[in-house]
């Protein structure tokens, strides 16, 4: 089977998002993104802020947190996939599975924001602002406290991956090879989505440091919501 196959998988499963034919879900969902983006910046204002981590929390915050360019990522990762036989040759085999990690994360945030954003339209006026309340309470409807601390140990996983695997000089040498037939190609976006990991990666001594950082802070919130805590995003 080919090492590609995952993403096929994580292609289908994103195709299969109930926003793509709802114009009022989509809005909410983007709305309900815009939110979690602003809550994490506020979080990890201190981490976000430290020069050398500045590239991944941007990789964070526009990739793995549902990136605006991901319908045409997807329709990439089809192509891709369709000529995996050619694609494995280009591609070192480590960066393929960092890359499926980054994606599979990339899907399952936008799988768990979209339940906030249909639970959103259930309880609210589609016109209402969100806030910290409405989220609260909607979090604790919803119920997606094992979702969400799985989606934190995907990320602790992600961390240990970059560390291990996209250090290395050979490996990334051989991904900037791979530049000029990403783009004759038009693999340009699927190139970028994870050369963005290897720029974000440059500055740091540690990338498992770093989203071990972030994800100690938000397991805290998690806890907080489902324990009852009125402000439970103030960490």
């Amino acid at each position: 089977m080919s090492k590609l196959a995952p993403l096929d998988d994580l292609v289908k499963q994103y195709k299969q998002f109930d926003y793509h034919n709802d114009p009022q879900l989509k809005k909410r969902l983007h709305e309900a993104q815009q939110w979690l983006k602003n809550r994490i910046q506020v979080t990890h204002q201190d981490l976000f802020n430290e020069t050398q981590n500045q590239l991944m929390a941007q990789y964070f915050l526009n990739r793995l947190y549902g990136g605006p360019e991901f319908d045409a990522l997807a329709k990439q990762i089809e192509r891709l996939v369709k000529i995996a036989h050619k694609a494995e040759k280009m591609v070192p085999e480590n960066t393929i599975l960092t890359g499926i990690q980054s994606v599979g994360l990339a899907v399952l945030a936008m799988r768990l924001d979209q339940e906030v954003a249909k639970q959103l339209l259930e309880d609210y006026p589609a016109d209402q602002a969100i806030d910290d309340e409405m989220m609260r309470l909607t979090l604790i409807k919803l119920d997606q406290r094992q979702a969400r601390l799985q989606q934190l140990d995907l990320l602790d996983g992600l961390g240990v991956s970059l560390d291990k695997y996209l250090r290395s000089f050979i490996v990334h040498t051989a991904f900037k090879m791979c530049k000029g037939p990403a783009h004759k190609y038009k693999f340009d976006l699927m190139y970028d989505f994870i050369g963005e990991g290897f720029a974000a990666m440059k500055p740091l001594k540690s990338a498992t440091k770093f989203i071990q950082s972030f994800t100690t802070k938000e397991r805290i919130i998690v806890d907080n919501v489902h324990s009852g805590q009125a402000n439970p995003f103030r960490v």
